[in-house]
């Protein structure tokens, strides 16, 4: 199905929810925050490696790496700001890690949580909407791969089941009582619009499925819910995954019923933007004849549209094209109560 451009406008900002982890949904979040200002970001914390698992283990801190790329998208400041906000030292004591991680953990010192650092940082950066960590439980990421082993920590399930040569078959989280904020809950039921991804399906999209009640109350949500399919298959996670093998390990982690859309995309990538991805092991995802057909019959509309934006060699989802599409369903839906 072919959704054409929005180019409207509505009389309120309506209520967009975006679930997902850091550098995925921050780039289709630059073109929602153009549409309307009622957004917010349910953002993973599972991370465990790089700059936000030192900061994580030394400071036993709510990793902050994902929620700072959501929390830069939606600023709204000066660019030294944001330079300031992505700058990475690269020696002494603090090689390698990031000054916008940095201040999120003063802020969580000074306030002794990490929600109303969060909050306090997004003042700073004068942040459209909202972003919230999907839990505040210092919580673990583990999967389970075909060959049956158990692999703990967010960072090493994709480096393990490229050396065990073995697909993920479902993930989990340690504690498994882990519960969503109030805020995030509130605002999936107030939703026009609940949005999936884009982003790594296991290590970012998925876990936020995990926290208990959360897929019961986006299920029991009047709104759409829309998954956003990744334009490349990611090694280790997803290697020859098509979208509808990404679809169905969503409902398999959540729930049959929890999805009414899914975007993918239909647009080669030229080759010469490919050879560095296909080294790495990585593969374009583009929809297949059938996919259209099988996702109707689990009762989820598939949009078709070109989502890829090509920036410094780079392969990215395109803001602006997302953005209409999902102000299209939101326009669509008000239509059908009318």
């Amino acid at each position: 199905m072919e959704i054409k451009r929005y180019e409207g406008r509505y009389k309120k900002d309506p209520k967009i929810v975006v679930i997902g982890g850091g550098t995925g949904i921050s780039i289709i979040l630059r073109g929602i925050k153009k549409k309307t200002k009622n957004i917010t970001a349910i953002v993973t914390v599972a991370d465990d490696g790089g700059s936000s698992g030192s900061l994580r283990e030394d400071l036993g801190m709510l990793p902050p790496g994902d929620i700072r790329a959501c929390l830069l998208a939606l600023a709204n400041t000066e660019p030294a700001m944001e330079k300031l906000f992505n700058f990475r030292f690269k020696e002494g004591k603090f090689k390698d890690q990031n000054m916008g991680n940095l201040l999120i953990a003063a802020m969580n010192e000074i306030h002794g949580n990490f929600e109303t650092a969060i909050r306090e940082t997004s003042n700073v950066l004068a942040v459209t909407g909202k972003v919230l960590p999907m839990t505040l439980e210092n919580v673990q990421l583990c999967a389970i791969l075909e060959n049956g082993k158990t692999i703990k920590g967010e960072s090493k399930i994709p480096l393990e089941s490229i050396r065990n040569s073995s697909k993920i078959d479902r993930i989990y989280m340690e504690p498994k009582m882990s519960y969503p904020l109030e805020e995030s809950v509130e605002a999936i039921e107030n939703a026009d619009l609940i949005v999936l991804g884009p982003g790594s399906l296991y290590t970012s999209v998925i876990p936020n499925l995990l926290v208990n009640h959360i897929v019961d109350k986006i299920k029991d949500s009047k709104a759409p819910k829309v998954y956003i399919g990744n334009v490349m298959t990611q090694p280790g996670e997803t290697g020859e995954y098509t979208l509808l093998d990404h679809v169905n390990a969503i409902l398999k982690h959540s729930d049959e019923n929890i999805l009414n859309y899914v975007i993918g995309n239909n647009q080669e990538v030229p080759e010469k933007i490919l050879t560095d991805y296909i080294k790495d092991g990585s593969k374009p995802i583009l929809i297949r004849e059938d996919e259209e057909k099988l996702l109707k019959e689990k009762g989820i509309q598939l949009i078709s549209s070109n989502l890829v934006d090509i920036e410094k060699g780079y392969i990215r989802h395109d803001a602006e094209v997302l953005s209409d599409l999902l102000m299209e369903i939101i326009k669509k839906q008000q239509e059908n109560k009318d």
